[in-house]
């Protein structure tokens, strides 16, 4: 799907190394993305202009990641009727669980789909998963994804079973 169908928001570029991790896996499905940064706090027309104007440039979904005050999903969820999933974001202050709670505690009929922190890879796989909701191949893809992450677990159950746990974590785990 080339269209662009989800939109990623960041509340500043310091929230980039995290917030790449779902452009990426949207781009494994093959699902195109936008990507803009704009605070809710230091830019918050834009982030109205941005919410506005979203079902028109036909976006699906959005994944809006902030960290501290963490207002951004919030407020985009507040002025556009698309799915909006929220990213908290680690910050120096409380580890996250600050923009978690700011994230998760919006009012009724204000949703937003809230991921752990820097849960990044999640938040892109959720909006997979709401397109899946239309687009038949996604489902199918999605389905493949969760057979391949069985199989892991199944590969690793293997490996533990033939080496023991000491050789495992040497192996594969080192310095744990």
């Amino acid at each position: 799907m080339e269209e662009k169908l989800v939109g990623i928001v960041l509340g500043s570029d310091s929230d980039l190394p995290v917030m790449k991790d779902a452009a990426q896996v949207l781009e494994k499905f093959g699902i195109g993305c936008e990507m803009h940064i704009a605070s809710a706090h230091r830019a918050p027309e834009k982030v109205l202009q941005y919410a506005r104007t979203a079902e028109s440039r036909r976006l699906q979904v959005i994944i809006a990641g902030a960290g501290k005050a963490a207002h951004l999903p919030g407020v985009i969820a507040a002025s556009t009727s698309l799915p909006v999933i929220g990213v908290p974001l680690r910050s120096s202050f409380g580890d996250g669980v600050d923009s978690l709670y700011s994230i998760v505690q919006m009012p009724s009929g204000v949703p937003v789909a809230t991921v752990a922190v820097d849960g990044a890879k999640n938040a892109a796989i959720l909006a997979v998963q709401i397109l899946a909701l239309r687009y038949p191949e996604l489902r199918e893809k999605i389905r493949v994804f969760k057979e391949g992450l069985a199989e892991e677990v199944a590969q690793k159950d293997a490996a533990l079973n033939e080496l023991g746990y000491r050789e495992y974590l040497a192996k594969y785990l080192p310095g744990k």
